[in-house]
């Protein structure tokens, strides 16, 4: 099945109670796991770090990233409160560490066993490292990435997982352990990929979903797809194509104020996403093509045999003019129709009977 992660991000403005109450929502909307950010901003941005355009046009207030990012942070104490009530629920929680002291804490503190690791530090290697250091799975966001940037992501993470504390990181000891089976092997054991476009929301001509099975085949790891395109279109078409992680923002209110709420779902629409997903995915089924039980039942009404268009005695010639192809699909084939031309009938028929030769 489909890992459904619904990313709460940061649309609880800071607020543990939302917070709380977007894990409610992930949670009756079907989700796997409910996602959140953790950082604190002072070790994220400088103080002159700008906003994205997105973030200017959504927040509908030009201000520094690091006073609006100071106002969405979660307390250590309420991290440990969510984790808590989401093991009570049964949904996994997770979330993003974006920098050093944030990635200890969910890991060492939290016990996370699993990993985010966001498109924007894609390119930031330390910080890729400490993540394959911790050994924990990873997924792993490409929005904005060249393939090549993307395979050197995947070599520091190789040599996370593979290389010892002794030996010294670096370009060049990144791609052996990328080019090692033993490299290899971790990555495919340990890490997931997920094509993104960074923009909120995404321009549809922009959403390039085939590259997602680019991604798969390049890098020959299981592939899937952040969106942050509007709606539920794109994601059930991603699984469709074969998506095993999806990944969607969602909100308690679109028209709430910060950053991401409107490039988000509603938590109807978070639940309609889920439906649809799990109906796409029963719907994939096998890739034999073979009568389906369902079908079979319907074959002898749907299918046409050979019947007697007028009287035909006993002895007389079938011809084109007295023979007919109709329904029922309980008789000779018309796959024999020319089989029987000019031959004597066996027996009289009146017409409508079915031919049995």
């Amino acid at each position: 099945m489909t890992l459904i992660i619904a990313e709460a991000g940061v649309n609880h403005n800071g607020d543990e109670k939302l917070a709380f109450q977007l894990v409610d929502a992930a949670y009756k909307a079907g989700a796997d796991i409910v996602k959140f950010q953790t950082f604190k901003a002072v070790n994220l941005v400088t103080a002159e770090a700008v906003q994205a355009d997105y973030q200017v046009v959504n927040t509908q207030k030009q201000e520094s990233q690091l006073a609006m990012l100071s106002r969405l942070e979660l307390s250590w104490e309420a991290h440990h409160r969510l984790i808590d009530y989401c093991n009570h629920l049964g949904i996994e929680f997770l979330s993003t560490a974006f920098d050093s002291e944030s990635l200890a804490f969910l890991v060492n503190e939290l016990g996370l066993k699993r990993l985010k690791l966001p498109s924007g530090e894609l390119t930031n290697a330390p910080l890729i490292l400490e993540h394959a250091r911790t050994g924990c799975d990873i997924i792993v966001s490409t929005g904005m990435a060249t393939l090549s940037e993307i395979e050197a992501a995947l070599g520091v993470i190789a040599f996370g997982y593979t290389a010892s504390l002794n030996v010294q990181p670096g370009v060049d000891a990144f791609q052996q352990a990328y080019a090692s089976e033993e490299g290899q092997k971790a990555l495919r054991e340990k890490v997931f990929i997920l094509h993104c476009t960074t923009e909120y929301p995404a321009p549809m001509e922009e959403i390039n979903l085939r590259a997602m099975d680019t991604l798969g085949l390049a890098f020959d790891l299981p592939a899937g797809y952040s969106d942050h395109s509007e709606g539920i279109t794109i994601p059930v078409a991603a699984v469709a194509r074969g998506a095993k992680i999806i990944e969607k923002h969602f909100t308690l209110d679109k028209n709430m104020e910060g950053p991401d709420h409107k490039a988000s779902l509603e938590p109807h629409e978070l639940a309609e996403m889920v439906q649809s997903i799990r109906k796409v995915e029963k719907a994939l089924g096998s890739a034999v093509k073979a009568p389906t039980v369902s079908e079979i039942k319907n074959k002898s009404v749907a299918r046409k045999s050979l019947v007697a268009s007028l009287t035909i005695n006993e002895g007389e010639c079938f011809t084109n003019e007295n023979v007919a192809i109709k329904r029922p699909g309980t008789g000779m084939s018309p796959y024999l129709y020319w089989n029987l031309l000019n031959k004597p009938a066996s027996k009289s028929y009146k017409p409508g009977d079915l031919i049995s030769e």
